[in-house]
Parts: C-alpha cells; structure tokens; sequence
C-alpha cells in the first residue's frame, strides 16, 4: 500500500520534488497537497513579466490541473494548514480539511518584510510576493498615477519597471547610497540606475521612509527629511523572513527558518522542510536555484536515498527587458583580494572579477553577461586560473591562446556546469534529455528541461548545446529571427508588441531596434499582420506592407493578369449570381473560367485596370470578395448534408454557411481552409483541412491541423460538441488562438505541432473561461475586419494601385 506524503504549500519547491519523484518512483506515495493560494502551482521567477504585461498568469503555470489527475495527486486549492499534529499525524486547513500523513513536507515559502511605519495598513501599501500581490498592483494600475517603491533591491526593481510598464510614473525609495548593494559593487549599481533613470523611474538613495500619507487609502510618503512624494500604490519590497510558525507551533526545532539537515530533514524524523522556510546550516535562501538543489535531495530522501545537500552558491540576474545583469559571489574589497576590471563606457559594459589565492570569489557583469555561466562555474568549482589571468577577464573564448568559437567554448563546459541558473539545470541533464527523448527544437527542450523556461537569459547557451549535440539534427526554426532586420524572433516580436503597447510599424522598429530603416519584405508584412491582430480597433491596416496578391485583392498569374474568385458562401450559388457572372465573363472577355477545389468559381485572365470594374458588377449582383489571394479565410467547403443526401445526419450545408458568414474578413497568419461534412463519408473533405467539421448522429465532431498541399497530413480530432452554436464557439475559439500564437505564414498544423496538440484541447475543449474569451476577442475583431475590399476599391480607395502605368506617368507629369 501507497505511503501517505503530504505536502504543505504549492511552490516551485515541492514542485520540482514532485517531478523528481514521480521520476524516479511512481506510485510509491499517495499524495495530497494543501496550498493557501487559490491556483494550482506557477513560475514565481516569472511574477515580474506578469506585473510588466510580458506574461500572461497562462504563461507560468508550472503544473496544471491536468498534471494533478495524471499524477493521481489530491491538490486543496485556498486550503492554508494551521495545525500540525505530530503524534496524531495529521494536519488541518483553516477551512476543515484534515489529512493524515507518514511522510510530511512543509514548504510553506517565505512572508514579506513589512516596515511597521505609520499608515503601512493603509489600502494601497502593498508586498510582492505572489499572484495575488500582482493583481493588486494591475488593478491600482489601470488609473495610472504614481507608484512608490520602497527598496531597491532585486525585487523592487522590477516591480518598478513592471509598473513603468504598465503606464504609471514611479519613485524608488532605498535607504542605502546605492541599488541593489548586496549583489552589485558601485560602479555597477551606477550604470544600472542610469539605465533604470533612462527608463523614466526615478531613484532617491539614502532615503528613510518616516510615514505613508493618506486617510482611506495610500496619497504619498513623508521622508525623514521631510520630503513629501504624492503617490497611489506604495510597494513593500525590502526583505523576507521565512514563514516557520506552522512548525514552530508544532514543536518543531525553528531557529531563523525550520532547521534542516543535509537529507532536509526536521528535528523530527516523519518532517522534512523544503524552500525558503527552511533554514540548512545556517542559511536561508531566496533565490529557486538552491530550492531545486534540495529539492533533489529531498526526492532521493523520500524513496530511500543518501544523496546531501551541503548549501549553494547562488548568482543573480535582473528580469527586466534590455539590462543584462550578473552578480555572484562575494565582491566586497579586503586586503587579501585582487580584483580585475574591464571598462568600455561607450559600449556600457563593465565587467569585474574578484580574486582570492588564485581562485574568483566574485564576480559583476553588466552589459555583457554571456560568461556569466562560465565565471560562474570557477567560482563554484575553486578553479585555480592562475595559467589565464591575463585573458580571464574577455571570457571563455578567450582562454588557451587563440579565441575559441562559442560551439567549442560549450563544449568544453564540464557536465555538471550550470546552464539554466533559474532553474537549476546543468549541462549534462539538458544532453541526457535531448538524446533519450529525440528532442529537436528549443521549446521541446524547455518543456521536458525546463532549460530556458524561465528569464530567457540562458537561451543562447542552451541553444548551442542543442547545435552541438543534435549537429545536422538541430531544428533551429523556432529561435530564427524574423528577418535580418532584427535579431528577434516572432514569438519576441508579438509577445513585445503587446506588453509594449507598439501600434504602429514605425513604433515597433524604433523600439525593438530593427537595424533597417523601413524594414523588408519579410518583416513588414509580418508586423502588419501582428498589429491587425493585436489591435483591430486602433491599427490602420498598411496595405503598402502585404504582398501583391493582398494589396490588390486578386490572385496576379504567369502573364501578369489576374484572377478573381467570388464569395460563394458554403459553395452555394443561384441562378442570379450564375448569370451575374457570365455576364462580366462576356463583358471583359475573361479567357478562363474554373470551378475551384473550394467549391468556386474562378475567372482567370483579367487585366489589372479592369479589376474595379469587373468588382462593381459582382458587387451589384451581391457578391463579396472571396478572399482567395489573402492570408485569411478562404472558403467553407460543404456536401448538401441532411437536407438532401439520405446520408446526411445534419445539416452540413447550413452550418458551413453560417460559419463563413461568420468569420470571413479575418486575417490569419496563413490561409484558412475550412470544410463542413454532413457524415463520416466526408464529402467534403474535412479531413484534410485546416479545420473540419464531420456532423455525425450525436453532434459535430471537430477536426483541426490538416493539410492537403506540399504537405499531405490527416487532421486530429479536436472534441465533439452537440449542438451548432457549440460548434461555432468552438471552432471560432480555435482559430483566435491560431490567430493571437501563430507566426505569421506558419500554417495551422505547424503552429498545432509547436504548440502541442493536447495543450490546444485543453484551451478549447476543457478551459470554457479561455474558450469563451478567444471568442469573445474574435467576435471583437470582426466589427473591424467584415469590409468588403473590392467595395472599398470600387469607391475609389487607393485607385491609383489600378492605372495603367502610362496614365499614372501622364497624372504625373501634368
């Protein structure tokens, strides 16, 4: 029979002892798990880009519900434990919830610091610790005003550029001569308080707050020196003390945190301690990399192992966008140190190591941080680099004489060198991981690693750990850039458009620093598709910046004509329209008439000055531009369905109609094929679209990730839903989320592929919240996108696009 292992708090702690244990020994215990906070468990580390707008809550969720069930774990969500009783074995929520135990883990995390001075109970005076905290700040946010934070340390500065972020203005407050003393020396902390001053947050050093002003709620703080700052938020951020009174209570040895031993065992033998509650020789620690180092020991503890925990030396980087920050170590000056120092003030980069016998003991990097890892790991290890002192400052490539390449300076690395410092992970289980599981691209690597997965900063090394051991195998598609106008990706590029509230093309090259003036071919179609998307209501659609085919609304063929497909809803015409159209077949004297395999009618072989014209008489006869040139939706392919085929078991042509009326006008990041079949025959051919419908006796059956051209793939069920209009949430949803994560020309079954075809069930099928909220954003969407083009050309928008280029040059010279 499974042990009963109860868990006292949700963090990255206890989660990442979890992982290693369902790892290592699945099934040996029965686990249940009580967690104050009312989620399941999420990337702390990743608060900061929450509070920026980088990051949505959706983005740092570490385990999900669904990871709970698979593990068969009982997680009690807003349950906080206030009693331990040893001899009876059990502990109890505050809301009744009791639970028995052989084994109990207690990660109750840490408490925030808050300095007791008049008006700190005040509405408004704030921690940063957690979710909740955040959403706080968001809230206060939305009316803009001031923000005062008090402490600048690692935290309180990115809270501060989280709120900068977010509109507000911001003062930091911090008692001592400079930002972040602990971790910084002061010419570092200078140059990281121009950049944060260049950034529009103001820094008062030397600063002692003597009361928070306001009756109701926060209105500013008096300083000691009587200086008064009006404000609407003050946020605490200056120290935590780890929350040990639950153990305390219990009679379990507590000095500064719940003392622990090498194993994180407690003073009694059925209790382990774990995170920042726990205090190991003395030592408590802050920061999730040494978390996860005990973690790991607790996991091996747990199914019977020896392994130790003998402490952790621990580095410090900054989360906020475009300050490169690195600090470890100790860097205090003594009379038994040297210290080497590089300066380059043009570049902004200075760089200090500080030496003991022989080995670094410290070490600051600002602007330049990709040795970082490598400094690092000599300082961890006492590497004595007496034999490179002269070189040691420029970095790893630099050592050994003539400068190593970045791939043969990863190469060198020892196994057990540290890549990812957020969470913990070292080169060799990143290499384990890739060769057992046939890992090819860098998101497979996060999701199995965790590599990356948190600030970013180590995705460089990652990357060339990939390259070096998957060689011709490496997939490097999901971290190209965009273009080379820019170093970014697609995914940075979108994630930066929205936290940065860019709405122009000129404001996104200009604030992600594209090295071209007007950008290319590649990228502006992209950025114009991104701002259409992101901003339906306030972007103006740059049809200078899509292709040929986009900016005139025909397909231009071989010859230089062009062709022109009509919107035949559902593949349905009539009598009406038939005529309509061989009258402007006769009229033009178009050469080529063809039925298409999207059920419409193609007229091929028209010159580009008579497209309005033959736009004006489609237009009279009711018809609107079937979009076949577009990266948008194209058709809605049907089979006649129940009202005629005695197979039918819906009505196949109806929704297919409903559907298209529905959603035609929006852009994708690709074309968008969709097909309606009225049974599991499949006429229509739902099986290979980009998303399909196969009605069957008990409802409609959703299918997405299809593909019918260079590539030739069968779709994956979504899920089945009973009635129509669940059909069109469902499928609308679908694509919104296609629409607001894929890159741009990446087709729905790549974008699936990348994203992970389970992940995309759960949104649509099991998240109703999201489902509804993708939809709510597509239907917001389609006041703006529901105008016909060729209507707008016909009326004379952008008609010069239309003249032959003989008239435009007479226009000209007249």
């Amino acid at each position: 029979m499974a042990e009963k292992l109860v868990i006292v708090g949700n963090g990255m702690a206890p989660g990442r002892m979890l992982e290693e244990l369902f790892e290592k020994a699945p099934g040996l215990f029965d686990v249940t798990i009580f967690n104050a906070e009312p989620r399941v468990n999420y990337d702390r580390i990743m608060l900061s880009p929450v509070l920026s707008g980088e990051k949505a809550y959706d983005d740092i969720i570490i385990h999900d519900d669904a990871w709970y069930a698979a593990n068969r774990v009982t997680l009690h969500k807003g349950a906080k434990v206030t009693q331990i009783d040893r001899h009876a074995k059990t502990v109890t929520s505050a809301n009744g919830i009791t639970a028995q135990y052989d084994k109990l883990v207690i990660a109750t995390g840490s408490l925030p610091f808050i300095i007791p001075v008049p008006g700190h109970q005040l509405p408004g005076v704030l921690a940063y610790r957690d979710l909740d905290d955040v959403e706080k700040m968001l809230d206060i946010a939305k009316n803009k005003g001031r923000a005062i934070v008090i402490g600048a340390g690692l935290l309180g500065l990115e809270a501060a550029y989280g709120l900068k972020r977010q509109g507000m203005e911001v003062t930091v407050i911090h008692l001592m001569p400079t930002i972040m003393e602990r971790q910084l020396d002061p010419a570092a902390a200078y140059l990281l308080e121009k950049a944060l001053n260049e950034r529009g947050i103001e820094i008062i050093t030397k600063a002692n707050t003597k009361q928070i002003l306001g009756t109701d709620k926060v209105e500013g703080i008096e300083l000691e020196d009587g200086r008064t700052i009006a404000g609407d938020m003050v946020v605490m951020a200056v120290g935590i003390r780890p929350a040990s009174a639950l153990a305390k209570d219990a009679g379990i040895a507590v000095n500064r945190g719940i003392v622990v031993d090498d194993g994180m065992q407690t003073s009694d033998a059925s209790v382990f301690a774990l995170g920042e509650c726990a205090e190991h020789r003395g030592q408590c620690y802050g920061l999730v990399a040494p978390l996860y180092e005990s973690a790991r020991v607790l996991a091996d503890r747990l199914i019977g192992g020896s392994a130790e925990y003998h402490g952790s030396v621990v580095n410090t980087k900054l989360k906020v966008t475009g300050i490169n920050l690195f600090s470890a170590g100790d860097f205090a000056e003594g009379p038994d140190r040297e210290e080497i120092v590089l300066r380059d003030a043009s570049s902004g980069i200075y760089k200090r190591l500080i030496l003991k016998e022989n080995k670094i003991i410290g070490a600051v990097l600002y602007g330049e941080t990709g040795d970082g890892s490598w400094f690092f790991d000599l300082m961890k290890r006492g590497t004595d680099i007496s034999q490179m002192r002269d070189t040691l400052i420029f970095g790893q490539s630099y050592q050994g004489g003539t400068p190593l390449d970045p791939m043969a300076a990863v190469a060198a690395l020892p196994d057990d060198a540290e890549i990812c410092g957020c969470n913990g992970v070292c080169k060799s289980k990143i290499v384990t991981t890739i060769t057992s599981k046939g890992l090819t691209s860098l998101d497979e690597v996060r999701a199995h690693t965790k590599a990356s997965a948190s600030c970013g900063s180590c995705t460089g090394l990652v990357e060339q750990l990939m390259a070096l051991t998957l060689g011709d195998a490496y997939n490097p598609s999901a971290v190209t850039p965009m273009c080379t106008c820019t170093e970014l990706g697609h995914d940075d590029v979108r994630r930066l458009i929205k936290a940065k509230s860019l709405k122009t093309i000129p404001a996104v090259m200009q604030e992600l620093e594209w090295k071209t003036s007007c950008g290319c071919a590649k990228c502006r179609p992209a950025l114009n598709y991104y701002l259409v998307c992101d901003w339906p209501d306030e972007y103006a659609d740059d049809y200078q910046s899509r292709f040929i085919n986009e900016r005139v609304h025909a397909n231009i063929q071989k010859d230089g004509t062009y062709s022109v497909v009509p919107r035949m809803w559902g593949g349905m015409t009539s009598s009406k329209e038939l005529r309509a159209i061989a009258d402007v077949v006769d009229k033009f004297n178009i050469p080529a008439v063809k039925c298409t395999g999207g059920q419409r009618i193609d007229m091929l072989g028209i010159k580009k000055e008579d497209l309005p014209a033959v736009w004006a008489d489609l237009g009279k006869a009711g018809f609107v531009s079937g979009q076949a040139y577009a990266k948008g939706l194209r058709t809605v392919k049907t089979c006649v369905g129940s009202d005629w085929c005695r197979f039918g078991t819906q009505d196949s042509t109806g929704l297919g109609i409903r559907i298209e009326k529905f959603m035609w006008g929006s852009w994708t990041p690709a074309k968008l094929k969709l097909a309606v079949s009225g049974c599991p025959r499949n006429c229509a051919e739902a099986t290979c679209k980009d998303i399909g419908v196969i009605c069957v006796d008990s409802g409609f059956e959703i299918h997405f990730a299809g593909a019918a051209g260079l590539d030739i793939k069968g779709t994956d069920v979504l899920g089945l839903v009973k009635t129509e209009d669940e059909a069109l949430e469902h499928i609308v949803a679908l694509t919104q989320m296609y629409r607001e994560q894929g890159r741009y020309l990446e087709r729905i079954y790549k974008w699936a592929k990348r994203i992970g075809h389970d992940e995309i069930r759960r949104q649509i099928m099991e998240d109703e919240a999201k489902r509804k909220a993708y939809f709510e954003r597509f239907v917001f969407s389609q006041k703006f996108a529901q105008v016909d083009p060729w209507s707008e050309r016909v009326s004379g928008k952008d008609k010069h696009e239309f003249q032959p280029m003989a008239i435009m040059r007479k226009e000209a010279a007249e």
